[in-house]
């Protein structure tokens, strides 16, 4: 059976009509797969997202709100030229002025809208309708720099600080970034030529950040060319990421899909990412800062994730954990294309620990390797981490998963003196590439148990015959984050 027909027997037409396009489209133009993409894989939410006859906006959202105004009233110019950071930052400030009553929505109407970096406020919506489009402004003097992050301790581009995101939030409560699927385009190619020529002084923008916040949803929109990280929720609680589409070329550098940082409670779900990075980064800190701060990433939903990331994984854990990344599930994965599956990054110096991660029902089609665990990741933020805080990796778990066009089914490296542990894999199918490395799986430093997986492990994964094939955990119980309820939103359009 081809992996194409297990998709259509397994998952949603959508889905499957999406993977068909992609691993054709992914070798063609990167314009004719960002046409796909705005037309395929949507969540749910994005489908209630619409403006009546009668001009009434309708959507769904964990807050609706008894205010709202577009951003034309504080004098915004849709040109794509006419810069409205000014607009924007006067619409927030104006509208936050409501948060105590009901909360506000600013409508972003169709256009194209050039602006810098500008903050959220609280109970606040923001809206794209499905022309619009944020264009990111080329003009530096639009972008503030801020400290580092404490618990990296430095930037990761450059020593100093870093640009602040495009659309830039912190200390909120109840954030709510929505759209009927309206773009927001980084315009990273000029970030990109200055990253690889070495001429940055700041770390690159994120296309969006929110720190030190809870109650967020994000959702329902299409982001392009980002400068770097395109969401990137840090050192906050109770997020919800849903129905966003992510396309960036697949060598821009470090165009990560969605890193969650130090943060609890979060879900991830219906997304399609093309990227020059990881699709999915889970990271809470960096060495010798990132044990000091102590804020781990925990209790993590990813669900129905679409990836194509030819240099990089699907989902990664870390490198930068030094918070600790525990209770993570994933399932319901499609990686095409891409470099691994799920991969575990960590180094001498990190500490902290990844535990508890469970992953089921992942479908892959050519990837150089299956399962990815280094334990010699050398970047480090300086030369004043500890050589003796070593990472604990333990309790991680694979189950259901089939893969075709293999190049090795596996590269486990642990730490001498210090071995990743309880490594479980149940239920493996990897069908080896005709050109496939001789030894399929490389171990070391490593132990654990399989059940049912082809081609066989290694020998450090002890096998324990076809009758343990669903020994392998995935939790049953229920995160706080899947019990959020939706409310039904609905606006009159007066300035339409």
């Amino acid at each position: 059976m081809t992996f194409l027909v297990f998709l259509q027997k397994e998952t949603h037409t959508n889905l499957s009509i999406l993977i068909k396009q992609s691993m054709i489209l992914v070798i063609k133009t990167v314009s004719v797969l960002v046409a796909v993409a705005l037309l395929s894989l949507r969540g749910a939410e994005s489908r209630r997202a619409r403006i009546q006859q009668g001009g009434s906006l309708e959507y769904r959202a964990i807050s609706c709100r008894s205010h709202s105004a577009s951003l034309t009233d504080f004098g915004g110019v849709a040109d794509g030229k006419t810069s409205n950071t000014k607009a924007f930052q006067a619409a927030v400030d104006k509208l936050s002025q409501d948060a105590s009553d009901g909360g506000a929505q600013l409508y972003i109407p169709a256009g194209k809208w050039l602006t810098g970096s500008f903050s959220l406020t609280s109970h606040f919506t923001l809206y794209l309708d499905k022309d619009a489009v944020l264009l990111a402004s080329q003009d530096m003097n639009e972008w503030p720099v801020l400290k580092p992050l404490p618990s990296y301790g430095r930037g990761r581009d450059a020593a100093a600080g870093r640009y602040t995101s495009l659309i830039f939030g912190t200390n909120l409560t109840d954030v709510v970034i929505t759209g009927d699927n309206g773009t927001i385009d980084g315009q990273g190619a000029v970030w990109w030529q200055n990253f690889h020529r070495g001429k940055l002084k700041y770390t690159r923008p994120y296309l969006i950040e929110l720190m030190f916040s809870d109650k967020v949803q994000i959702s329902n929109l299409t982001l392009l060319n980002s400068p770097s990280w395109n969401v990137h929720p840090v050192y906050s609680s109770n997020i919800l990421v849903q129905g966003i589409t992510i396309i960036a070329p697949v060598k821009s550098p470090n165009t990560d899909g969605i890193n969650p940082d130090s943060c609890t409670n979060i879900r991830i779900e219906d997304c399609y990412i093309v990227s020059g990075d990881d699709c999915i980064a889970v990271k809470s800190g960096w060495d010798e800062y990132g044990i000091a701060f102590g804020w781990p990433t925990k209790q993590l939903i990813i669900r129905r994730l679409t990836c194509i990331s030819p240099y990089s994984a699907a989902i990664a854990l870390g490198s930068e954990m030094s918070g600790g990344i525990q209770d993570v599930r994933a399932e319901d994965i499609v990686a095409i294309q891409t470099e691994s599956a799920v991969r575990i990054k960590t180094a001498v110096g990190r500490g902290a620990y990844v535990k508890d991660i469970y992953v089921k029902r992942m479908r892959l089609h050519t990837m150089k390797w299956v399962f990815l665990m280094s334990g010699n990741y050398k970047a480090h933020p300086d030369n004043k981490y500890d050589p003796n805080a070593l990472p604990v990796i333990q309790g991680i778990n694979y189950r259901d998963v089939v893969a075709e066009n293999v190049t090795v089914a596996g590269r486990l490296e642990g730490i001498s003196g210090d071995p990743f542990t309880g490594i479980c894999m149940s239920n493996v199918t990897i069908g080896m590439a005709s050109k496939a490395k001789k030894m399929s799986w490389r171990c070391s430093d490593v132990a654990g148990i399989t059940s049912g997986v082809t081609p066989p492990p290694c020998d450090l994964l002890a096998d324990q015959g076809p009758e343990k094939i669903t020994t392998c955990d995935f939790p049953e119980d229920t995160l706080p984050i899947d019990m959020v309820e939706f409310k039904e939103c609905s606006y009159r359009m007066g300035y339409v």
